[in-house]
């Protein structure tokens, strides 16, 4: 058997064009509040329970590859850089293991594997170059990582190489780590 809840309804204001009403400042704000208490519950929930709670980080994979893109095209790239399931494997691989194994910060693998290692294993053949993003922290934005990435020099050249015309990105994300990389290929 159910139980029935009576929620009243929110207090209301008349909108200022006459369009009908919305819930007051303080009811909004309330609920803002709420919202964020409750994020802050399920953080500290997975922080004390060991449960680690994995995005979606599909947007801001793709929202990576457009900013590529943006930065091609500045260069005077006539083409489209495209998505290669190769090379987001290869991006995947190296992702996880610098997620699972923190002394890792670099583009060496816990294996000893290179970019162009791990490209060749997910079946790419060409050549490939990776850039890496980190930061000791739940959220990571694609603002954060350009900004990381844009004013790099040797990221900077890689993003902008007209001859990587395909690219793979994978992200993962914790409470106190998260880790993107991007390979780049030149296909044969």
């Amino acid at each position: 058997m159910g139980v029935a809840m009576i929620v009243p309804a929110p207090p209301v204001d008349r909108c200022s064009d006459g369009s009908g009403t919305r819930p007051t400042r303080r009811y909004r704000s309330v609920l803002r509040v709420a919202a964020e208490a409750g994020a802050i519950v399920l953080m500290l929930g997975a922080a004390t329970t060991g449960v680690v709670a994995h995005a979606d980080n599909t947007a801001l994979n793709k929202n990576i590859v457009l900013a590529v893109y943006t930065v091609q095209h500045r260069a005077g790239c006539p083409g489209n850089v495209v998505v290669s399931p190769q090379l987001r494997q290869a991006a995947q691989w190296h992702t996880d293991d610098l997620f699972n194994n923190r002394d890792l910060d670099g583009h060496t693998g816990s294996d000893g594997s290179t970019p162009a290692d791990r490209a060749a294993a997910a079946g790419f053949r060409g050549r490939v170059v990776e850039t890496v993003a980190m930061a000791p922290t739940w959220i990571l934005t694609g603002n954060d990582v350009m900004n990381q990435w844009f004013y790099d020099p040797a990221a900077h050249a890689i993003m902008a190489d007209c001859a990587n015309t395909v690219m793979g990105v994978w992200s993962q994300n914790s409470f106190d780590r998260s880790v993107l990389v991007a390979v780049y290929g030149q296909p044969e």
